[in-house]
């Protein structure tokens, strides 16, 4: 495929100047900004860009309506595209699993959705926005289990290295230029073809090219060592003013050091977004009682917002009614915190239970809105019916019999089974096109057998030495 038509969906920060520096570069490429808002495309499209950045905008009037063009008409645009940018906005959560820490990427999963659903041809989709490592395995998942006969997909990383006051001309003399993309033919001839167009102005050496998640983690990793060295500075601004010295001497002295440098040794009042991510990971460690729900979440691309969830049994365990300590009102409460809608199934737990034990103080302070948000079905299959992910809470033997053909043409793709109870045959179900991810003693994959490994497949792999314990190993693949 050779690059004749470059979309870049979204009209903000990184998409404005990236995609304008790259029309500019390359005069034989035809570059459509599209978003959305038609407040934002106008003020793209007007004298005054809805963005201050030094040189954008003597870049976007030389190529304004030559090559360079902004639209809301995405679906030309996608269409079109022989290359597809994917720089949507991905803010901290305000709400739910990671609040404050986390990245929402349901803007990415929506322009995910919307070119499996327009495309007719084949793409190079571009990850631009920053994500959390494997957030390009879920753009991955979306476009292979709803795009149309015929259409194959590539899906590259290429994160943005760009600071804010400095972008154009991050852009024009990039440090280095990173893409990642999959080991196989298709994926190095895509990874060759972006290559080719930042060859236009970038020498290939300053080019590097890697597999996916390392591309996706290094722009995580630059920004946590940016944050380390605004910190370290940081703390020493106090021991300055403690003891007299002065931090902009202590700075430039140390700076002077040719294993440390100067930059980013400026004393501030603190950082900003580059801390969500790394204290992510701290905080990961308080998630492991929590994994399974936490999985889910995760596994959805980060966002259950107004997804529907089936729950497959609510009671503590098969053959009661019992829901008292029940896991899958943990479940049940942490989805409902994330903004999931929950269609809710078990033989034997009666509806005025589930209700009486999801409206309870303890799981809500606002119990008409849980109810506005549960359903409660009748069979299995009615349950699952147009939802995106079957979660299994109780290990009754009728979940082990039922007909998961059915189920999955009637749900949304990709379709998930998150199996908490370790009872199903998950290579059956992965055959059927079910992703399927599960916690325990071993893993559930066609190829392995062994515990504590490192799973060879498609998707995680959970090893556990104690489940007692709540001790649990990952193991990616």
């Amino acid at each position: 495929m050779t690059i004749r038509k470059i979309c870049g969906i979204g009209a903000g920060y990184v998409g404005g100047p990236t995609c304008s520096v790259i029309a500019l570069k390359c005069p034989e490429i035809q570059v459509t900004v599209v978003d959305k808002s038609k407040e934002r495309i106008a003020q793209w499209n007007s004298e005054k860009l809805p963005i201050y950045e030094p040189g954008l905008d003597e870049v976007v009037r030389k190529c304004r309506g030559k090559n360079l063009f902004f639209s809301t008409d995405i679906e030309t645009a996608i269409q079109e595209a022989d290359l597809i940018f994917i720089s949507v906005n991905t803010p901290t959560k305000t709400f739910g699993n990671g609040k404050g820490r986390a990245a929402d990427l349901k803007y990415v999963e929506s322009a995910a959705r919307m070119i499996a659903e327009i495309a007719t041809g084949n793409k190079i989709v571009v990850e631009k926005s920053t994500v959390p490592v494997r957030a390009a395995e879920s753009i991955m998942n979306i476009l292979r289990a709803n795009h149309k006969p015929g259409v194959s997909c590539q899906i590259l990383s290429n994160p943005e290295f760009l600071a804010e006051g400095t972008a154009i001309e991050d852009l024009v003399n990039a440090d280095r230029v990173l893409i990642g993309g999959e080991d196989s033919p298709e994926g190095q001839a895509a990874i060759e073809e972006l290559c080719k167009v930042y060859e236009h102005w970038i020498p290939r050496k300053n080019i590097l090219t890697t597999n996916t998640w390392s591309s996706e983690l290094s722009k995580l990793a630059a920004n946590a060592f940016l944050a380390q060295r605004i910190s370290s500075i940081n703390s020493l601004s106090a021991v300055c003013e403690a003891t007299g010295a002065d931090v902009s001497e202590v700075a430039r002295a140390v700076g002077l050091d040719s294993r440390i440098g100067s930059k980013f040794l400026h004393a501030s009042v603190g950082f900003g977004e580059v801390a969500a991510y790394w204290q992510q990971v701290i905080d990961m460690n308080e998630y492991q009682k929590s994994r399974f729900s936490a999985k889910v979440i995760e596994s959805l691309f980060n966002t259950v917002t107004d997804k529907r969830i089936s729950m497959l049994g609510f009671a503590f365990k098969k053959n009661t009614g019992d829901t008292r300590e029940s896991p899958a009102i943990h479940v049940a409460k942490t989805l409902l915190d994330e903004g999931a809608m929950l269609h809710i199934y078990d033989p034997k737990v009666e509806e005025s239970q589930i209700i009486e034990d999801l409206t309870h103080p303890s799981v809500t302070n606002d119990p008409e809105h849980v109810k506005s948000r549960i359903g409660i079905y009748k069979d299995a299959y009615s349950a699952t019916k147009g939802t995106h992910a079957i979660v299994l809470c109780t290990e009754w033997d009728e979940f082990v019999e039922l007909d998961y053909k059915r189920i999955y043409i009637n749900m949304m793709k990709p379709a998930y089974i998150f199996d908490g109870r370790k009872i199903l045959d998950h290579g059956k179900l992965q055959k059927i096109g079910f992703i399927v991810q599960t916690i325990g003693l071993k893993c559930y994959c066609d190829i392995c057998t062994e515990t504590n490994h490192t799973c060879e497949t498609d998707g995680y792999c959970f090893a556990s030495t104690s489940l007692e314990n709540d001790v649990t190993t990952y193991a990616k693949r």
